[in-house]
This record gives structure tokens, sequence and C-alpha cells, in this order.
């Protein structure tokens, strides 16, 4: 991989931490830009393709029309990877700016390689990594960072496939580069308010990190040309 980051601490005292992530850009010739990204033994491969001809009645008239598929590792998509596709979907809607490219078609395809838990924050960064590979106009970067809340509430950033299994709520939040904002999130088990923002917290800075990893990983692979 092109770049690596080791974990870090997100700095509540819990000792939460992000497992070790990497990433490498334009590793497939045929997409118009791509990515891989790796939290942990995690894995994800994103292609883009467009802007483009549009198909059929996708055309919008204002901006570009973007369809996201997520591929599992084995087996046909469900209705785990459909509810992803839309969460992954709005969020990419939500810094894409589609206006600059109307009447044509955007396509993400996520690849999961590997699934050792918080894969849906795993499709989100190789996404935002996918785009930026395409060179598309974003008006800001994201990522995603999955927290989970064990029975005796204590909050484990990034958690495994076990630990997801394991705990009592498990979150995910969709977060932009520009002021932390929550893009989307998706919550799967039962939290009080004050647990669901101590999550919210904890993302937030664990964002930080990611997006200084971005810009590490971008720093590192435009000095080489």
């Amino acid at each position: 991989m092109a770049a690596a980051a080791a974990a870090e601490e997100d700095g509540d005292g819990d000792g939460c931490c992000l497992r070790p992530f990497s990433c490498e850009q334009g590793l497939l010739s045929r997409p118009d830009g791509s990515a891989a990204f790796v939290q942990g033994e995690t894995s994800v491969l994103a292609g883009l393709y467009g802007p483009g001809e549009v198909k059929g009645s996708r055309e919008l008239p204002d901006q570009a029309a973007l369809e996201v598929l997520l591929r599992p590792k084995v087996g046909l998509p469900g209705v785990a990877e459909r509810s992803r596709e839309q969460l992954i979907r709005r969020t990419c809607e939500a810094v894409l700016l589609g206006a600059l490219h109307p009447r044509t078609a955007v396509t993400l395809v996520l690849q999961v390689l590997s699934d050792a838990g918080s894969l849906l924050s795993c499709c989100l960064n190789a996404a935002c990594l996918g785009l930026l590979d395409a060179g598309l106009p974003l008006a800001s970067l994201f990522c995603g960072v999955t927290c989970a809340l064990r029975p005796d509430g204590r909050l484990l950033l990034d958690p495994t496939a076990r630990q997801e299994q394991e705990a009592r709520a498990v979150l995910t939040f969709a977060i932009d580069s520009a002021d932390s904002r929550v893009l989307a999130a998706t919550a799967k088990g039962s939290c009080s308010a004050e647990e669901l923002q101590q999550c919210l917290a904890a993302a937030q800075r664990a964002a930080a990190a990611i997006f200084r990893f971005y810009r590490d990983s971008l720093r590192r692979k435009y000095s080489k040309w």
C-alpha cells in the first residue's frame, strides 16, 4: 500500500482507538478513478466511472446522476448491501458538485475484499478516495467512523466483527471535513441520547485523524510526479 497510519487514541480516556489503516489509489485501469482502503483486516476496493453518458430515464437536467453499487465478497447483494448503498449515495451526493456536470452519470462500484468489522465506514473511506482519484469536484471530503457500545457501556472505535456482534449498539457516522458535520448516520441496537452524543464526539475526533491520513496519502502520491 502507498501509505499507512498507526492506530491513534481518540482522546476520550476510554482507550478507544482506530485500527491501522492504509490506502492505494489508481489501482485499476478501466475506471476513471479507483482506490483500495484497508482498516485492520477489513478492505474495500472502489471504482469510479464518469461523468459519462446517461442511459434511459436516469438523466437529471441540473446535476449528475449518481449510482452506488456495493458488491459483497461472495454471493449476490442483499438487503444489507442495498441499505449501505443508499447511505453511501446520500453521503456522496452531499459533497459532490454534481451541478457542474448536468445530464451525466457517475457510477461508484464498491467491492468488498474482506469484512472483519466496521465495513460501512471502510466503504465510505474507499468511496471518498475513489472520488478524489477520479478528480471529481467536491465541496469537502468525508470519511466514515464506526462506534460500538459494549454491554458495560464502554465505547469502542472501529470495532472488529466480533466486537460488533457482542456490542449493545453499533453506530456509523459519515462526517465531512469542512466542519465535522454529520452527513449521514445509521445505528443498530439501542443507546441513550447521552451515549449517542458520546459516540458522535468520539467519531468526530477520529475523523480528524482520518482526514490527516487522506492529506498525507495524497501528498505522498503527488510528490512522486
